[in-house]
This record gives C-alpha cells, structure tokens and sequence, in this order.
C-alpha cells in the first residue's frame, strides 16, 4: 500500500516529497481521471496523470515503491505515456523572439511583445482611470 505522494516522489517525478503533496493538493495529479488526496493509494496498472510545464505527463504504474531510488531503477517502476511535449518554436511563436546575447529589451521592444501576448491597449484608459 503507497500514498500517490510518496510513489511520485519515489520514482523522481518530483523533486521532494513536500513538493509532491503540494502538487497533490493543488490538483494537479489525477490517479485514473480521478483528482487525488495526497494519501490516495496507488495499485499497479493504474494511470496517474501530472499536469506540469504546460502541458500533461501520463504514467502508468508499473511497481510499487515507497522509497526513493536511483533514477534508473524508478524509470522500471512506471511505463511513460505522454504525448510529445509542444515544439518550442510552436510555443514560443507568437510571442516574437530576441537574439541570443542582444541584451535587455527596450521600451519599444517591451510594449510590441505586450501588444503581441494580447496585452492592453497603450491608448486605452486604465480601468483605475489611473492611466
């Protein structure tokens, strides 16, 4: 019998248990399309979804641990169903990129990628009316 909290910390999904828990709370692992309480168990052969980064990770239980391990004995414990993440480029597209080393951002340069993320008008009032 293992907490969804400690198999996900057990097989380096997260960095620390704490930071497990909180996720758990938070509501962003499912254990087979149900929301989890940290204390949920984990049976072999269900499905944990962790919604990280933007998009979803899917595992599947493979074996029980309730102990950390080495990374190469956790990657035995789950089986990884995730679909490939978003290219970068398809991601980061719309919001205009910088070359490498061009330094900081000018005022101009700042204001064309608020203008770009859907940001409001700069001629439009403040809602405040505090401009």
């Amino acid at each position: 019998m293992t907490r969804i909290d400690q198999w996900t910390w057990a097989v380096r999904l997260f960095k620390s248990r704490s930071v497990a828990a909180a996720a758990v709370k938070a509501g962003h692992v499912r254990l087979n399309g149900e929301r989890a309480k940290p204390a949920t168990t984990v049976h072999e052969g269900d499905e944990v979804r962790i919604r990280a980064e933007g998009y979803e990770k899917v595992f599947e239980v493979v074996r029980l641990l309730d102990k950390r391990v080495g990374a190469p004995l956790a990657r035995e414990a789950y089986v990884d169903n995730s679909p490939p993440p978003p290219p970068k480029d398809e991601f980061f597209g719309a919001f205009g990129t910088r070359d490498r080393g061009a330094g900081r951002p000018t005022k101009r340069d700042r204001r064309e990628m608020e203008r770009l993320r859907g940001g409001r008008a700069q001629d439009a009032p403040a809602e405040d009316g505090w401009g």
